[in-house]
């Protein structure tokens, strides 16, 4: 059965109130809600290539009828978006029918950890002075000493117009007061923002969070190395505490941890 037809069936059968997907529109792929209502807007399903965050669709739409039952085309990276999502208790499993999809038209999965991510090019002039794509994050620290490190990020970071786009994009980003508009940390109206404190905010934030669907990254206009940055993130979480976001339905060790943290040091290696 095609996608339209199961997704015709959810609809009468009442197994969902609203199934979201994509429809073309003067040229262009855009997030859409179908409903028993538009039936006959199904004929203009589509199931994109590229992406969209439609579970922070899910979320905006749970927040206003919590009991809403939303179906939504998913691949990998959403349905890792909608375990974390369902641990922090933004979205209801019970309330959520996703339909997976083939995560690479293309068949294509030459990237190293991510089945519908091609590797991006990156400049010689960015790979001289700030950070290459698709360098691997061990190899980044181990040519690179702590001074070049931080002038290769500064670099990086240099270029952000604070449009917060990886922040609007992001699935996981919920916080009803955002930090990035907190006037203490991140003065506002102030272009360019002031640096690094704008993104080690951001990336403090996605520490256990970020599930690593590049999103963020992709909705960059100043094509700064997100993605980089919150997997070295991600890493330090999966060697402390063996956590990784969106893997399955274990809650986050940042849901948990209390008040008071006590760790204990990990034995160096002999």
């Amino acid at each position: 059965m095609n996608i339209t037809k199961q997704v015709e069936q959810l609809l009468k059968q009442g197994d969902v109130d609203i199934f979201l997907a994509y429809r073309e529109l003067d040229g262009h792929l855009i997030p859409h809600g179908y409903t028993l209502d538009n039936l006959e807007d199904l004929e203009n399903l589509k199931v994109s290539q590229h992406r969209y965050s439609l579970e922070k669709v899910a979320t905006h739409l749970t927040e206003k009828k919590p009991n809403l039952k939303i179906g939504i085309v998913a691949r990998d990276c959403n349905q890792r978006a909608l375990n974390l999502l369902y641990t922090w208790n933004q979205l209801s499993p019970e309330n959520i029918t996703p339909l997976m999809v083939n995560c690479c038209p293309s068949q294509t999965r030459n990237h190293s950890d991510c089945t519908y991510l091609e590797p991006k090019k990156t400049g010689t002039f960015k790979q001289k002075k700030g950070i290459d794509f698709n360098e691997n994050p061990r190899e980044f620290m181990d040519n690179n000493d702590n001074g070049q490190r931080f002038s290769r990020w500064m670099y990086e970071f240099s270029k952000c117009i604070k449009c917060y786009g990886c922040r609007n994009i992001c699935p996981v980003c919920f916080c009803t007061d955002c930090s990035l508009e907190n006037p203490d940390l991140v003065e506002p109206g102030a272009l360019p923002p002031e640096i690094p404190i704008f993104h080690l905010v951001r990336a403090t934030h996605m520490a256990g969070r970020c599930i690593d669907c590049g999103l963020c990254e992709d909705a960059c206009p100043a094509e700064i190395p997100l993605r980089f940055l919150y997997r070295e993130m991600n890493r330090i979480v999966s060697d402390v505490f063996d956590y990784t976001p969106g893997a399955g339905l274990e809650k986050s060790p940042f849901t948990i941890i209390g008040n008071e943290v006590t760790l204990e040091p990990r034995p160096m290696d002999a």
